[in-house]
């Protein structure tokens, strides 16, 4: 039976992105503790709570002063109006959560950055999904399906709340901090990158850990 035209387009999308899955795999970091990291069972908790309080109590005037501020900031990454607007809405809500330990805006960009470039298909060679790459063992966890975490929502609120976690268990160490969250503790190279380009993000970010960057 011949395919039809939009089986065969869904076939050659399906393959475009198999095929960006393995590019972007090769050249994402490598932390092969990552899954160990992510299942941490004190975590546990944590992103269930985060899951199930999920909705923006944001200041509409301040979310608004840090849309205008990083908007066209994140624009040479994201070139989706539609899809920027998501991401940084959700940057400020997670980050402002009432109740819970501030999180610097900036520095969940700069993770993004590093870790996806802000591409929410990224995948890594350990298997980390999404924006933040967020371990495909949360969504199975959670009764969610694995494929939610290309999503942005659900991304960056469970990245946000392992962050936010391990910002807690290190006493605000942010390198430290960083280290844990992606496996890689004890090499440099991924703190260093993530500090690095929080400069470039850190238009809102004075809330008492520009003293904890560096040990």
């Amino acid at each position: 039976m011949r395919q039809s035209s939009s089986s065969r387009r869904a076939c050659v999308v399906s393959r475009g992105l198999i095929a960006l899955a393995a590019v972007i795999a090769a050249t994402l970091p490598v932390s092969p503790a990552r899954a160990d990291q992510q299942r941490d069972a004190a975590l546990g908790p944590v992103v269930q709570r985060a899951i199930t309080q999920a909705q923006c109590f944001a200041d509409r005037f301040d979310a608004a002063v840090w849309y205008t501020m990083m908007e066209p900031r994140l624009q040479r990454f994201v070139h989706d109006p539609a899809e920027r607007l998501q991401i940084l809405r959700q940057v400020y809500c997670e980050t402002h959560r009432p109740g819970e330990a501030k999180l610097p805006p900036g520095l969940v960009m700069a993770v993004m950055e590093v870790e996806s470039d802000f591409n929410r298909w990224a995948v890594s060679s350990v298997g980390a999904v999404g924006l933040m790459q967020v371990m495909p063992y949360w969504p199975v966890r959670l009764g969610m399906k694995r494929y939610e975490l290309v999503h942005v929502t659900p991304n960056i609120r469970m990245g946000c709340a392992i962050l936010r976690f391990y910002l807690q268990y290190t006493h605000n160490d942010v390198r430290l901090a960083l280290e844990k969250y992606n496996g890689s503790v004890g090499h440099p190279e991924y703190p260093d990158r993530v500090l690095t380009d929080w400069e470039r993000w850190s238009g809102a970010d004075d809330l008492g850990f520009a003293t904890a960057k560096t040990r």
